[in-house]
């Protein structure tokens, strides 16, 4: 990292021109991402990009600028910009924000193989022996799609207030497209998953398995599979179909600037209001968190955006809302600290309030405890899509892979099995939750305007519903 003299000047000259509270934010990027179609490389990019963003507080107003230019003068015209910025808003209620203790100090994610050392050749050549193993499996595998993305991240952080804070985060990520065919029937599939760190990612989270029990499952599904019964019954859902509600109806609604209306004309609203904390959303074996310290997630961080000190959240605790995901603007309109959720997608956009690694909390129910309680229900291991409305309240999930479960016994597959409950509806029905975690599935999750698509990892135990309406 160069001209790190730079971001201590940026603050230093904004406090001369007026800002109360300045903040500067110096990132450096190495992207490398590739396509394989069929076996055939289609697509590599390699990109490297840095820049400062610049963010102050002045006569009640807040400013932000940037700029890749990484010279005294640019620097100057950018903070002369967020100045202005901040005093032309003449707000009639100030913006503060919280107060926090300065930090100072430097964190990275350990590397086994440095994403640096290894050749880009012998990282497609890594997904390249999936996709043969793929082709193997004598499957009629019409369509197979691996999009493979490696990111190294260097922040330095400076504020006002005496922070000062040295970051570096790897980050490995691999999706994959499989459209499988059988008698004219197909099933298609997306999956993606990441983790923090090096290019043994791969390898850890044990892609080429997980690669091919998904076309297994697929084949099975369009072989033997029935159609879904419908009606109310038991529901168990996998670690993912956990994630993902997790993240929609726990993890979007909870963001205090929804919650303050502030996200409304761009990601949206919240069925939660300010006054929402010990309200009653499900039962009392619900527990749903966001934690950034999730060792290897590939959201992990120990300080965000605005150099607060990363924690567990628990938004959901014991079936009740617990606390928002805040940052330092939000946490002081509501009276309360930042919890480390203000994250931003690069340095030429202002930090905002996002999730990290979002969760069902495990406890101590096996999978199979859960199943040989069922007399008639369904296992929905996986899902293929969702929806949500504006406000997070009616959710949809439906299940990719999935099974019948009679007398306690998972049976034939089943296709398109389609949950659709309000969020009280889906987390009330909770009664068992499990104690096997994963929390490698991955996505990017988009907000604000410009749109920001941030990494965040969902995931969490095996979970039990009663009685829900399936369709």
């Amino acid at each position: 990292m160069a001209d790190l003299d730079l971001v201590e000047f940026a603050v230093d000259y904004a406090r001369k021109k007026g800002a109360t509270y300045a903040e500067a934010r110096f990132e450096h990027q190495r992207n490398e991402e590739f396509i394989l179609k069929n076996s055939v490389l289609d697509a590599l990019y390699i990109t490297e990009d840095s820049g400062l963003g610049v963010r102050v507080l002045a006569k009640g107003g807040l400013g932000f600028a940037a700029t890749n230019a990484m010279t005294k003068t640019d620097v100057r015209v950018i903070v002369d910009d967020a100045v202005r910025i901040a005093k032309a808003a003449r707000r009639k209620d100030p913006i503060v924000f919280a107060p926090e203790d300065p930090i100072v100090m430097e964190w990275s994610v350990p590397q086994k193989k440095k994403l640096s050392d290894v050749p880009v050749e012998e990282k497609i050549e890594e997904i390249l022996h999936i996709d043969r193993e793929l082709a193997d499996l004598k499957l009629k595998i019409l369509a197979r799609f691996f999009q493979q993305a490696n990111r190294q991240i260097d922040k330095y952080f400076v504020n006002s207030e005496g922070s000062k804070i040295r970051s570096f985060s790897p980050r490995v990520r691999l999706d994959y497209f499989l459209t499988v065919m059988h008698y004219g029937n197909a099933e298609q599939s997306h999956q993606s998953y990441g983790r923090s760190g090096g290019w043994e990612a791969v390898r850890e989270i044990d892609m080429l398995r997980r690669t091919l029990d998904e076309a297994k499952s697929m084949q099975n599904a369009l072989a033997h599979g029935k159609k879904s019964p419908e009606g109310k019954m038991d529901l168990v859902a996998g670690p993912m179909v956990a994630g993902i509600a997790s993240h929609e109806s726990c993890g979007h609604p909870t963001e205090a600037d929804r919650v303050l209306g502030r996200e409304a004309s761009q990601a949206g609203k919240s069925f939660i209001t300010p006054t929402s904390i010990g309200q009653k959303v499900g039962s009392p074996v619900v527990n749903v968190v966001d934690d950034p310290t999730m060792e290897h997630a590939i959201a992990f961080y120990v300080t965000d955006d605005e150099g607060v000190k990363a924690r567990r959240r628990y938004l959901y605790k014991d079936g009740m809302i617990n606390e928002f995901l805040q940052n330092r603007e939000t946490a002081a309109v509501l009276g309360t600290q930042s919890n480390g959720a203000s994250r931003a997608v690069t340095y030429n956009v202002e930090a905002i309030v996002r999730m990290a690694n979002t969760f069902v909390e495990p406890k101590d129910w096996g999978t199979d405890e859960m199943l040989e309680d069922v007399k008639y229900g369904v296992y929905m291991k996986s899902f293929m899509e969702w929806n949500i409305d504006d406000k997070r309240y009616n959710g949809k999930y439906v299940g990719r892979e999935a099974y019948l479960i009679e007398e306690g016994e998972v049976t034939t597959p089943v296709r398109n099995t389609v949950v659709e409950l309000t969020t009280p509806a889906f987390w009330g029905a909770v009664d068992a939750v499990g104690k096997d975690f994963e929390l490698f599935h991955s996505g990017y999750c988009g907000k604000s305007d410009p749109s920001q698509a941030l990494d965040a990892a969902l995931g969490g135990p095996t979970i039990r519903l009663r009685n829900v309406y399936l369709r």
